[in-house]
């Protein structure tokens, strides 16, 4: 692959996945906008999250059987129409139902990355992979930020009107860039995403490491989602701009998430697993400690953003390693079930927020972290365990590089 295709595909998952956060630091401007409360503005956040995962279920496994050279323009074009949908909202319930579309059709993001793999050939998969799924998570990271400048400068429309032009010049460029590619099988579509859940339900390392993956993201959501919160509010009264320039800390993730997907090459990816619900624990101690000073909350974005950046990877990677021909429904599987777990983390960050404040947020992080840590001490002696783990039974060789998406 050439480094130019590499650089279009990391840039445009990156912005379709984008989408799905450009109202998180917003929160508050949108509810003096359009009349309703910060409390109920955190619903946006939870709709676009259960569209996604929707979308994920119904449209990704998709990329196994049809020409992902149509399908991912086609993508792209579907979530500008609704952008600019969500721009044009005059009211908090057209808004809703907007994002909730929006969060259907930004697909192409998880389109994309398993494309990468199979463009990609066996001495470069890990790098090119690596490298897309990071500007993934560049583009989740930077929109925040990228939100916030653009809503103080020209509103909160304008940050959907500029997601929906760009998403059209994407779309373009990569309809000409995407080479032509055999689909991997051939399915009906009922069997198709028939065979997303007989994938789970007959592969114990995949249900385990679905209910990893969820909760990590669930815990995410619910941190950036009550952020915005205590942000907005007193001692800190921060404008849309500053709370954006927040998701600046996080890209300590992205470079993290390079070198998780190394450590599983090397066959080390189950313990990093471990290590970063450590971190993830650490992450809301010092949250809820420090919730009155900057340097706090700052310290605990930057841990918490390189734990389940980090983590993700590890799983996802994984994951792609058990069927390299069903990639695309195995990141169905992977991601529809995160945002799944990512609304009600941020449904679940709103009522935490209603009951009890930036404390009780942290406190229920805290409970969430030592729950998936003991799922991983059950897991790791056999369910989440793979032959080219270092020390498992068979591992022999060094393992090649799969990807990392």
């Amino acid at each position: 692959m050439s480094r130019p295709l590499v650089l279009l595909l990391a840039v445009a998952g990156g912005a379709a996945v984008g989408n799905l956060y450009w109202a998180q630091p917003l929160l508050d401007f949108i509810a003096r906008d359009l009349r309703t409360s910060t409390a109920a503005a955190g619903w946006l956040v939870t709709a676009t999250q259960l569209g996604y995962a929707l979308g994920v279920l119904l449209l990704v496994p998709l990329g196994d059987v049809l020409d992902r050279r149509r399908l991912v323009p086609a993508a792209l074009v579907a979530v500008a129409v609704a952008l600019v949908a969500a721009a044009l909202a005059p009211t908090f319930p057209v808004l809703l139902a907007a994002l909730a579309l929006v969060g259907i059709t930004t697909v192409a993001g998880q389109i994309i990355a398993p494309l990468a793999g199979d463009l990609a050939g066996d001495g470069e998969r890990g790098r090119v992979v690596g490298t897309v799924v990071s500007g993934i998570l560049v583009g989740i990271l930077l929109s925040r930020t990228i939100s916030g400048l653009v809503a103080a400068a020209l509103g909160w429309r304008a940050v959907y009107a500029a997601a929906a032009v760009l998403a059209v010049v994407l779309a373009l460029l990569l309809r000409r860039a995407i080479p032509d590619l055999a689909p991997r099988t051939r399915l009906a579509y009922p069997a198709l995403l028939g065979s997303v859940f007989g994938i789970v339900r007959e592969r114990p390392t995949v249900r385990f490491s679905l209910v990893l993956g969820g909760t990590s993201f669930g815990v995410f959501t619910m941190f950036w989602t009550a952020l915005t919160f205590l942000l907005s509010a007193p001692p800190f009264s921060f404008g849309v701009a500053t709370i954006g320039l927040f998701g600046l800390v996080g890209l300590a993730g992205a470079i993290t998430a390079q070198r998780a997907g190394r450590l599983s090459d090397r066959g080390l990816g189950l313990p990093a697993i471990g290590v970063a619900w450590v971190l993830v624990l650490v992450a809301f101690v010092v949250a809820g400690i420090g919730s009155r000073s900057v340097v706090g909350v700052v310290v605990a974005v930057l841990v918490l953003d390189v734990a389940i950046q980090g983590h993700n990877i590890s799983v996802q990677s994984r994951l792609f390693q058990l069927d390299p021909a069903a990639r695309s429904r195995i990141n169905t599987a992977f991601v529809a079930n995160n945002f799944v777990f990512g609304a009600i983390g941020s449904g679940l960050a709103s009522v935490l927020w209603a009951l009890g404040g930036w404390t009780a947020v942290t406190l229920a992080g805290a409970v969430l972290s030592g729950f998936a840590a003991t799922v991983w001490l059950v897991g790791r002696r056999a369910a989440l365990r793979l032959p080219s783990d270092r020390g498992a039974a068979g591992a022999t060789r060094t393992p090649r590089a799969e990807p990392q998406g």
